[in-house]
Formats: structure tokens, sequence, C-alpha cells
């Protein structure tokens, strides 16, 4: 009997376990009681990760980096365990846009700009409200490079020496971006490929590998050296196979960083 009993609390709490568990990893999927319930049960890393809506050359869809951030963010908060997923930021620094100006990609229709200012208000809004769910770390990144790359290096060194002695880590995680464009660059220069900085071969291979749908393939095109296209690259040679590699790099490196500064 008493074996039974044991066994019976054993699955009770096993049931319980499950019950606080998320169905999605997606805050904007959840409830307020199921989100509740997720920190309660150890997700208490909160993910935030910003991408941008940008041209990206006439074959490739502006929100590159937001469809990107949506996917990679998901797999990072599974890889972790512990996490849930703010929604994930649509705009970022990418250009002057006024008509005296023009610069950037606000050279080309459809691309979003706000101000670096902006862009890190918004952060540190959703930083706030992580703080005030009940979440005990704040990771923060970005698909996008740029001033974007910077607000949030900034809001994080800003609050964690704030909030952190209360019990909630704000943390900037570099990685994602950065180590990853080191890791691409590597394998360019070991397959004798021309490094790319925007819309290039990289971009190309991770979209087709997340959502081929986002490709006009018989668009694509290679750097004409003029700027006319809005690519820096040759977005021909991509690859799904590639764009799994590399966007295997981008959730490896951002966990890494993450449990390097987690603890």
């Amino acid at each position: 009997m008493k074996h039974l009993s044991l066994v019976v609390l054993a699955a009770a709490l096993l049931a319980a376990s499950a019950q606080a568990q998320p169905k999605s990893l997606l805050i904007e999927d959840l409830t307020w009681t199921e989100v509740r319930d997720a920190i309660a049960g150890g997700k208490t890393t909160a993910v935030f990760y910003a991408g941008s809506i940008e041209q990206n050359g006439p074959g490739f869809a502006l929100g590159k980096h937001l469809f990107l951030a949506h996917f990679i963010a998901q797999r990072i908060a599974e890889e972790l365990g512990n996490a849930l997923v703010y929604p994930t930021m649509p705009f970022a620094p990418t250009g002057d846009p006024t008509p005296e100006h023009n610069t950037g990609h606000m050279r080309f229709p459809g691309s979003v700009n706000v101000s670096e200012e902006a862009f890190g208000l918004v952060a540190r809004g959703v930083a706030e409200s992580a703080r005030a769910a009940g979440f005990k770390n704040i990771v923060m990144m970005s698909d996008h490079g740029g001033a974007g790359q910077t607000a949030l290096e900034k809001l994080a060194k800003e609050l964690d020496p704030t909030w952190g002695p209360a019990g909630t880590h704000v943390y900037y995680i570099r990685d994602t971006y950065f180590k990853e464009k080191e890791q691409m660059r590597a394998y360019a220069a070991e397959h004798k490929i021309a490094v790319d900085s925007h819309a290039g071969f990289d971009d190309t291979s991770e979209m087709l590998f997340v959502d081929k749908d986002k490709i006009r393939r018989d668009k694509l095109v290679k750097d004409d050296g003029k700027g006319g296209t809005g690519v820096t690259g040759d977005q021909t040679i991509g690859t799904a196979d590639l764009g799994q590699m590399f966007v295997g790099y981008k959730i490896k490196d951002a966990v890494d960083q993450i449990r390097s500064l987690v603890k």
C-alpha cells in the first residue's frame, strides 16, 4: 500500500508539473494565468528578440529579420528549458527616412525605421513588463545589426546594476548576432566564398531553411557593385542546408552565452 501511495503521489506531481507547463513558449499565445503558472513552474527567463523590416533585394521579403527572430527565439527558449518569449519587436533603426537624406535601407520602399531612442524605449518597456511579471532573468538580442545592438547593450548595462540586487537581471546577448557572423565569415573563407554584408548567401540560406516561401528564387541577385539592388553579396548560392547550419549557430551561440550569464 505504501508503494502504491508513492506511485500515486508521483503521478499527481508529474500531472501538476505538466499542467504548469505552457503549450506554447510564446507569451502572445498564452493567457495571463498561464504565464503566471509557467513562471511559478520554473520559466523564469524572458527572451526579447528584435527583428526589423528592411529591404533585402528584389527577391526577398522585407520581414526577413522578423521571421528569423520569431523562429530562432522559440528554438532558444526550447533549448534553455526555462524560458518564455516576448513578442518579436518588428522595427529597428535602419536609416534616415527624411526626404532630404533618405539613407540606408530607407532608400528602398517598404523599409521601416525607428530611431535608436525609440527602439531602446520599447526594449525598456518590455524589460519593465517582464520584471513586473516576475521573470528573474531578461535576455535581449537582435537579428539586425547597427544601432539596435548598441541600444540593447546600453539598456542592459543600465538596468542590470539597478535591478540585479533585488533579484532581476538583464543581459545583452551579443553572440546571437556577432559570433554567428564570425562563424559565417570563417565558413566563407574556408570555401572561398565572397563575404557579404547584407542579404547575401547567409541570410538567403537562413530564410530558405526557416520559410522558403518568403524567397522569390527567380529574382535573387548577386551584388552589382553599384548599390542599386540593395544586396551586398551573392544570394544565388544560398541553400537550405547552409541555412540550417547558420541558424543552428545562432541558437547555440545564444544559449551558450545565456547559460554562461544566468547562474
